[in-house]
């Protein structure tokens, strides 16, 4: 009697909208191509242990409904299987110990590293295709196509800072709200342009390797400096949590601990940016004799398990149908994309970042048209201000020193303007003086 043709699904990292839509249509798929299908449960977890007993047979009447809903059916971790080398081999034997000679995993840039390994070191027992999930949108997809999940964070990332900017405009406060995204900005920037919120930092706007913290301070001062210099005194602030990956860790250590994940990341959940920004323009404020209500508030955990809208509950399903196709039909070692409405596989040896040898990490692109109109839409100190004799006046009255003072202290910050040539040059391409 001739073994079962089996095929195996995982879900790694943390969760993200669509994950069950993935998870359903890969299963179907898989079925309708006469597979049984083990939905490996909590991802990596059991079988680098050699456990066999977390494992959830997944059927179509199991997965018809589930891509509605937000979550991972099968759950979801962080394990590693790549840090030792007895894991690896123990998680490679136990799936072919279950008869998996195929598998789905789903995750982001280090489960895409996991994925890549274990395919190379399996040495053709186990064909392997990588399905790319993160709200970080930080995977090295083509530009414009977004990871899965990403949009329907954005989404409801916006609507809890819609009610944030009411709720400042009422109260006349500030928020300082720290959105995930672990190295890129692509959900700060993504909430805060759609939210048009007051000001979104993100790291790829600064120059220096090491940010300094008095500078983040300096530059957020001077946003609720000219706010009020314009007559408001509220606004929301948008803050990439990867902030605090640039910050100088010698600053940080005085702060609070630093903690690691199994990928050898920084817990950022440990280290609360908005505290540690808030209580740092509380006291720049002061020593300029100024006051205002902060609120810091971090968003990323409301986002991560939502419901997916229509959008990622379609691409999801196109992304688990890809999967399964071009794996059943001998493809391997691939990360699943859709181009132009077509299936493109992303070869992992094409994907690999040559200098740190693991997966490589797209960031937001500051020279494009989408990061300039972004900025022209923020309130904070820009090089004109400091030209402009009236708006300096303004701007000194309102920190209580005079016009000089104000430049002597804060001019130094316009330096965020990333080279606005830059960010002039990529307008005026795109809207020549005639067409």
């Amino acid at each position: 009697m001739s073994q079962p043709k089996r095929l195996a699904i995982l879900v790694a990292g943390g969760p993200a909208p669509g994950i069950n839509s993935v998870i359903g249509s890969a299963a179907i798929r898989a079925i309708q191509h006469g597979y049984e299908v083990l939905g490996l449960k909590d991802g990596f977890k059991w079988i680098m242990r050699g456990d066999t007993s977390h494992i959830e047979h997944l059927t179509i009447e199991k997965v018809s409904r589930i891509h509605l809903r937000g979550g991972s059916f099968i759950g979801i971790a962080r394990d590693n299987p790549t840090k030792k080398k007895e894991d690896l081999e123990t998680a490679i034997n136990t799936l072919l110990k279950l008869g998996v000679d195929k598998l789905v995993t789903i995750g982001g840039d280090d489960t895409a590293f996991s994925a890549m390994t274990l395919e190379k070191h399996a040495d053709g027992k186990i064909s392997v295709v990588h399905v790319p999930k993160t709200i970080d949108n930080d995977l090295d997809l083509p530009h414009g196509i977004p990871t899965f999940g990403f949009q329907t964070a954005r989404h409801i990332g916006v609507e809890i800072v819609k009610n944030l900017m009411e709720d400042a405009r009422t109260t006349s406060r500030w928020y300082f709200v720290v959105s995930m995204g672990r190295k890129a900005g692509h959900l700060a920037l993504g909430i805060g342009k759609a939210s048009s919120a007051t000001l979104t930092l993100i790291p790829e706007e600064f120059k220096e390797e090491e940010i300094p913290l008095g500078k983040l301070t300096d530059i957020l001062v001077g946003s609720i400096l000219k706010r009020k210099a314009l007559g408001q005194h509220n606004g929301v602030v948008i803050l990439a949590e990867g902030l605090v990956e640039r910050l100088s860790t010698k600053e940080l250590e005085g702060l609070a601990e630093l903690e690691r994940d199994e990928h050898d990341n920084l817990r950022f959940a440990e280290l609360d940016l908005g505290e540690i920004l808030k209580n740092s323009v509380k006291k720049r404020l002061e020593e300029l004799s100024q006051k205002t209500t902060i609120v810091s508030k971090n968003i990323g955990y409301e986002l991560r398990c939502a419901d997916p809208i229509p959008y990622d509950m379609e691409y999801t399903r196109d992304l688990g149908f890809s999967a399964v196709e071009f794996i059943v039909k001998g493809g391997t070692a691939a990360m699943v994309s859709i181009q132009g409405g077509h299936f493109v596989p992303m070869y992992f040896k094409d994907i690999l970042d040559k200098e740190t040898g693991k997966t490589k990490i797209r960031m937001v692109d500051r020279t494009a048209m989408s990061f300039a109109i972004a900025m022209q839409y923020m309130i904070r100190l820009e090089s004109n201000d400091f030209k402009n004799d009236e708006m300096l006046e303004k701007l000194g009255n309102a920190a209580g020193i005079s016009g000089a003072d104000f430049k002597s202290k804060f001019e130094y910050v316009t330096e965020f303007e990333v080279e606005t040539d830059e960010v002039s040059k990529s307008i005026r391409n795109n809207f020549p003086e005639s067409f």
